[in-house]
């Protein structure tokens, strides 16, 4: 069994929940949807509303892992002219409002333009926490977790359930601040029902790591955050958000920071 201690704060905010035997819910949004400016806002929002920890999007033209709603929010962030540094420049005013550890989500391309030393630097400043490049994997990633490790930044990586036994090992040992496991195969999106792959894939994933386990991809209601809670560490609610957020895109914070509010806690939210 492989595991990777970590002083970070996401490391924190797990243990904290198992303290008081909780479990997490990870939010995810997309920089610069509606606006960058609009972004300050729904963070704060969504931070209020209960998030343990929040994804934030970087946006990018060509978003093969994502599905309709979230490539729609790439694409309305790209053409407003958001990119990876404008995200990291706003990001120290952002955090400084934030609870919740915040890590990156976003492919290679963006980073490798950045660069891994500048992305790092810049990212371990703005007050990032870690980060998830979904298309960049373990065999490839020995740069990148090398600088991550020096300015202490999370690496999470993803698991699927077409995943083998040896991919869930390498991508483990890879990992740190927690581990990703997407419930379905596919691209991210609402569901109707949560997916019966999920729990076979935490159980592989327990006989690997000691890390915190959370689970995404067709997450989308309180019942269903509920469910993968009952099996894993965390539920991730990506598509249902940024929806929420689509729905809203002028004046829509508070609505949003309700909506998490209410995946967090159920109907007594909206009593």
């Amino acid at each position: 069994m492989s595991s990777t201690a970590t002083t970070s704060r996401l490391e924190t905010c797990f243990r904290a929940l198992r303290d008081r035997d909780a479990k997490g819910l990870v939010i995810y949004l997309t920089a610069g949807d509606p606006s960058l400016e609009a972004t300050a806002g729904l963070l704060q929002a969504i931070d209020q509303g209960g998030a343990d920890v929040i994804e934030l999007g970087i946006p990018f033209s060509d978003p093969l892992a994502d599905g309709p709603v979230i490539q729609r929010a790439s694409e309305r962030a790209v053409r407003g002219g958001t990119t990876l540094r404008k995200v990291l420049d706003h990001l120290p005013r952002w955090r400084e409002k934030l609870n919740a550890p915040i890590v990156l989500f976003t492919y290679f391309n963006p980073v490798l333009q950045y660069g891994l030393e500048n992305f790092a630097e810049d990212a371990s400043r703005a007050g990032v926490d870690g980060a998830l490049i979904v298309d960049l994997t373990p065999e490839e990633a020995d740069d990148y977790i090398a600088v991550m490790r020096s300015h202490r930044l999370d690496t999470v990586f993803l698991a699927s359930p077409t995943s083998t036994d040896e991919r869930i090992e390498r991508v483990a040992a890879a990992s740190t601040g927690f581990l990703y496991l997407v419930s379905r195969t596919g691209v991210t999106g609402e569901r109707q029902s949560l997916s019966a792959a999920v729990q076979p894939l935490v159980e592989r994933a327990r006989r690997f790591t000691r890390l915190p386990l959370a689970v995404g991809f067709g997450v989308s209601t309180p019942e269903q955050v509920r469910a993968v809670q009952a099996i894993a560490d965390a539920a991730v609610v990506g598509s249902a958000v940024v929806h929420a957020i689509e729905r809203y895109p002028a004046g829509g914070a508070p609505a949003v920071g309700d909506f998490v509010r209410w995946l967090k806690e159920g109907d007594s939210a909206r009593g």
